[in-house]
C-alpha cells in the first residue's frame, strides 16, 4: 500500500520542503558506487526493519538516508520535484491517482507487500454485532476510502452501486441496502474516532500506536486476490530512473530475507510479500491509471 502511512494519531501536519536536492536524476549505473547518497522518503522511518535496510544496504555499497513523512500527500511532489531519489510509502492505487491528478510520471519499480485492510471496533467484537443505522470511520483520501468501502461491503454491511471499484466514492453507496452509513476522517484519525463511532477502518500503520493488533480486527479484505493488485505497495522513482542500477539493488535488498522478516514483525504478521517486476508494476498501474482517468 498501501503502506505504506504515518505513525502518529495527531492530525497530520504538512511536512516542510526539504532544503536541497540531493544526487542528479542520472544516479551511479554501478550499484556499488559509494559516492552516490540515495534520499528515500518514508513513513516510519523509526521502524526497526529500516535499520536493517539500510546496514545491508551500506554492505553493498550504497548509502542511504531516510527522509521520514507524517503526511501522504508530501512524498510524491519531493520526489516529483527532485528532493528525493525513491519514495516507498504507498500502493499502486495511489499512485495511480497522484499520477493521473498532476499529469506525472513517477514509476513503480519494484514490490514490497500486500497490507490487509481491516475494520475495527472498541464496542463490537464481530460484524453480525453491529447494528443497523451505526457510524463506521474511513480513511479520507481516495485510494483508501474507496478500499475501505470495498471492505465494508465485503463484510456485508453496505452495498456499492455495480459493485463497486477501486475508485468508489460514499456517493456510490446504495443506502437502501446498507445498514451502516460512512464518516470519512483524516486517515491519522480513523484509530482516535473509535472512541465515538461503531467501528474504523484503519490502516497498519496506525495500529501499532492506537495499542491494536491486525488480530484485533473484526473483517479484513484478501490481500492475496487479484483484486488486491492496486493495492501492491511499491517503490518509486522518477520515470527517468526506472532502469537505475542503484535503485533497482536497494528494491532487492529490500527483498532479502533479513529485512522481510523485520517488516513482517512490524506488520503483526500481516504483510503478504510481493514481488513483481517493475515492468509487471508499471502494467498494472497502466491500467489502472485508465480507470482513475475514467472516472474523471
Amino acid at each position: 500500500m498501501l503502506r505504506t502511512l504515518a505513525r502518529t494519531l495527531a492530525a497530520a501536519s504538512a511536512v516542510a520542503l526539504l532544503a536541497a536536492c540531493a544526487g542528479t536524476s542520472d544516479a551511479a549505473s554501478d550499484a556499488g558506487d559509494a559516492s552516490e547518497v540515495v534520499r528515500i522518503g518514508v513513513v516510519g522511518a523509526s521502524d526497526d526493519y529500516w535499520k536493517v535496510f539500510t546496514d545491508a544496504a551500506a554492505e553493498e555499497g550504497i548509502e542511504v538516508e531516510l527522509v521520514n513523512f507524517t503526511d501522504y500527500t508530501q512524498p510524491n511532489p519531493a520526489l516529483s520535484q527532485g528532493q528525493l531519489d525513491l519514495n516507498q510509502f504507498q500502493h499502486l492505487q495511489y499512485l495511480a491517482q497522484y499520477n493521473v491528478g498532476t499529469d506525472e510520471d513517477l514509476t513503480p519499480i519494484g514490490a514490497t507487500a500486500v497490507y490487509p485492510l481491516g475494520l475495527y471496533s472498541k464496542k463490537f467484537t464481530s460484524v453480525d454485532e453491529i447494528p443497523a443505522g451505526s457510524e463506521i470511520a474511513i480513511p479520507n483520501d481516495p485510494t483508501n476510502q474507496a478500499r475501505a468501502l470495498l471492505v465494508l461491503q465485503d463484510a456485508g454491511l453496505l452495498k456499492l452501486k455495480d459493485g463497486g471499484t477501486s475508485v468508489a466514492i460514499p456517493a456510490d453507496i446504495i443506502e437502501a441496502e446498507s445498514t451502516v452509513t460512512v464518516t470519512p476522517v483524516d486517515a491519522t484519525q480513523t484509530a482516535v474516532a473509535l472512541n465515538s463511532v461503531a467501528g474504523s477502518i484503519i490502516n497498519n500503520d496506525f495500529l501499532k500506536d492506537a495499542g491494536l493488533a491486525s488480530t484485533d480486527a473484526l473483517y479484513q479484505d484478501q490481500a492475496d486476490s487479484p483484486g488486491a493488485r492496486p493495492y501492491i505497495n511499491i517503490w518509486v522513482a522518477r520515470a527517468e530512473d526506472k532502469d537505475n542500477a542503484t535503485y533497482l539493488k536497494l528494491v532487492e535488498v529490500y527483498q532479502t530475507p533479513a529485512v522481510q522478516e523485520g517488516l513482517l514483525e512490524n506488520s503483526g504478521g500481516t504483510a503478504v510479500f510481493a514481488h513483481q517486476s517493475g515492468a509487471e508494476l508499471q502494467g498494472y498501474l497502466a491500467d489502472i491509471q485508465k480507470a482513475v482517468a475514467a472516472q474523471g
